[in-house]
Formats: C-alpha cells, structure tokens, sequence
C-alpha cells in the first residue's frame, strides 16, 4: 500500500486519515471533498451553531496534530467516477488521481421537498445550510419543520428557544415509531407539547404554498398551515451516485463486510454512504450516526493495510444520541417490531428514566432519557454481549 484517496473531507474521512498514520502507514494520502472548507463537526449544525452559542472555528475538527499527518487535500472538487481498473479516482475538473488503496466517506445529501424551489425552504445538512437557516430564526417568526425525526426534533428545539413559533409535522402516527418503537416515540414526541410546540401527526405534505417565497404548507387533507419559513428533516440519500458503473455493489449505500470491504480489493467504504454488514444485528445496516463514523474507519484502515482487528473492535452496537428541549437522548442496540420494552430506572413522565428492550428474555437494546451513567453501564452490557474474533482474512 504505497498511496491512498479517501473520497469525503468529513468526519469519517478524516478519520481514516487518522487511522492510516496511528497504523504506521506512512505513504501519501489525498483526501477529496466536495465542500470549500475543512472537516467540521456536523451535529452541533441543528443545536449550538444553529443557535449561535458555537463558532464556526468551535465545530473545526482538524487539530494542531492534524498539521503533522501530511494530508494531500483536494477541497472544493468533487469525485465523478472511480476506476477500479486503473486504480483511479477522476475528479469534476478532469484531474484523476492514482493510488493503490482507496477510502469512499462520501456521507449523505439532505433529501429534498418535491415541487419547485422557494425561497425560506431549508435543508440542514452543511454549515453553509445552518447558517442561511439561522439567519431566519428571529423571534415570532413562523417556522414548519417537516418530518419530527431527530434533526427535524432538534431543529424545532434550537428554533424554540430563539423565540420562533413552531409547528413540526409528522407522516407517521408516531414520531421516532421506527427507531425506538410507539412507546418511546410517543415519550419523546410529548417534548414538543412540553416546549410549546405544536406537533400534527399523520398527515402528509401535499405541496408548498407561494410564488418566490414560501407562505404555507398544504397537508394531504387539504389544511393549510402559515409559514414564513420551512425546514426539510425527511431523511438523507448517501451520496454514491458518483459510484455508477464502477462495478460495485450499491443497495442503500456501498456493500461492505463488517471489515469495511467492498467487493473491490484495496477499497473500502466508511460512515453514512456504507451498507456494512453488521455483527450486532446479524444484518447489513447503514447507520447515519457520527459514532459510526468516528469508529468505523479504524477498522477500515485496517482492513486496506491486511491487519488483524482485534474482536470487540468489529463489535459495532449501533449508537446515537439527540439533545432536545435540554433533555440527552440516548439508545445502543437494535430495535425490531415485537420487542418487549420496559423501563428499569426512573419515570418517563418525569422525563428522566431508563428503558431495555428486550427479544425473549435477552436485552437487545437500551433507550435513556438524562440517565447517562446508567445508559452507559446497558451499553457496555449490550457491547460485551458479543466477543468472537474476526481475522483479517474474513469476507
């Protein structure tokens, strides 16, 4: 492994970067990112940089000692095809770049409202979304975020909190019902209600109302509701179109083993754009969170450089968080429909509790609510829970 490309300058991106030197591989690495600027920290986009208590230079993630790895950044250009034959990555200005081993961290794109564009009608996924969005956020002003998932939650918090009037409308009977079930989506969709915010369930989007700028959102049934302004939270699309024809696999994201391979030697893929198989669930899952992406390309890195990773490593328990309305959010694990649920610690309705799901009489996943050291200590339950080895030469 003399060079390698990491396509995506994000988090997971760096990260492997990271990884590469902390494995004692020493060649040239070149790290392509579609965006202007560094890697930054995404999630504060939707709580502290969107409500102006972080700086732009608070959420950078390069470090002095970053300085010292020696990346090759190619910023503002953006991967158009991979060439597994020749071992190349062509680039939008016609450059291709040569390497033996290459990393795909392109991440996901905010998916977008169908209809023509308006003006007040936001995605959040840069920083330079976060910043026109914040711009609008001014007292009284009348905010509708589509889709009461946890960017669309955490959005409605921020806004909340700046003083805006918020409605956030949900197609599901019960926000969050997919990821933590219909008890634990109804707990945390009464969050809105406790903060004032007017949360419309089962109804779907019919169309934008406005000429250039928005004014109204029309559901299904045919309510209207007054906005001066809009937010999409209704999900991200990995980026991998740029992958077509390059002869890989892609099913909601790159294919890969719980290794991080691709069915292409010396390529691997890493965070929102990889459909990993994972050990924890027993399934291929693609997961959008930024543990993952910080994890996960050690592993990756690894795997390039023909190296063993020692088994609690590859142990990925799915992990996330959300901050809304000044309550942690936690869950590790994995939910599927018929788990049971129960809460262990504390009073959902006191906003402050503990809940195991479990699949038969085993846990397979734990939710918290402003229980950190107790979620923690279910977590490393759940993690410790899976100890085969795994070698290098797994497929």
């Amino acid at each position: 492994m003399r060079s390698v490309t990491i396509v995506g300058a994000s988090l997971a991106g760096l990260s492997a970067a990271r990884a590469l030197r902390e494995q004692s591989y020493d060649g040239p690495i070149t790290i392509i990112g579609d965006e202007c600027r560094p890697p930054y920290d995404r999630p504060p986009l939707s709580k502290e940089f969107l409500a102006g208590t972080m700086s732009e230079a608070e959420i950078a993630l390069i470090t002095p000692e970053d300085e010292a790895l020696g990346l090759q950044w190619r910023l503002g250009r953006s991967a158009v095809r991979l060439d597994l034959a020749a071992g190349a990555v062509a680039l939008d200005d016609g450059e291709r770049i040569l390497s033996d081993g290459v990393v795909i961290a392109t991440g996901a794109r905010a998916r977008q409202l169908p209809g023509p564009p308006l003006h007040s009608v936001h995605t959040l996924r840069t920083l330079e979304d976060a910043a026109a969005l914040r711009r609008e956020l001014l007292p009284g002003a009348r905010l509708v975020v589509i889709g009461a998932g946890f960017i669309g939650s955490e959005i409605a918090s921020t806004a909340r909190s700046l003083g805006v009037q918020v409605t956030v409308v949900e197609v599901m009977a019960t926000p969050l019902a997919g990821p933590l079930g219909t008890e634990m989506g109804a707990v945390c969709a009464a969050l809105h209600a406790d903060h004032g915010v007017r949360l419309i369930t089962g109804a779907g989007t019919a169309e934008l109302a406005g000429d250039y700028r928005v004014r109204a959102v029309r559901l299904a049934g045919g309510r209207e509701l007054p906005a001066d302004l809009v937010v999409a939270g209704i999900g991200a699309v990995p980026c991998v179109g740029w992958l077509a024809g390059s002869g890989l696999p892609v099913n909601g994201g790159v294919l890969t083993d719980e290794r991080c391979a691709t069915s292409a030697p010396s390529v691997v893929a890493v965070g929102d754009c990889a459909s990993s198989r994972n050990r924890y669930t027993g399934g291929v899952l693609r997961l959008e969170h930024w543990t993952n992406a910080q994890r996960q390309p050690a592993i990756a890195a690894a795997t390039l450089l023909g190296r063993d990773v020692a088994a609690p490593a590859t142990v990925m328990v799915p992990y996330f968080w959300s901050d809304q309305y000044g309550c942690r959010l936690q869950f590790a694990g994995h939910r599927q429909d018929g788990d049971q649920v129960d809460v262990v610690e504390g009073r959902p309705a006191e906003r402050r509790f503990v809940a195991v799901y479990r699949r038969g009489e085993s846990p397979v996943a734990v939710f918290a609510m402003n229980q950190p050291k107790e979620f923690n200590r279910w977590r490393r339950q759940l993690t410790a829970s899976m100890t085969s080895p795994v070698g290098a030469g797994s497929r």
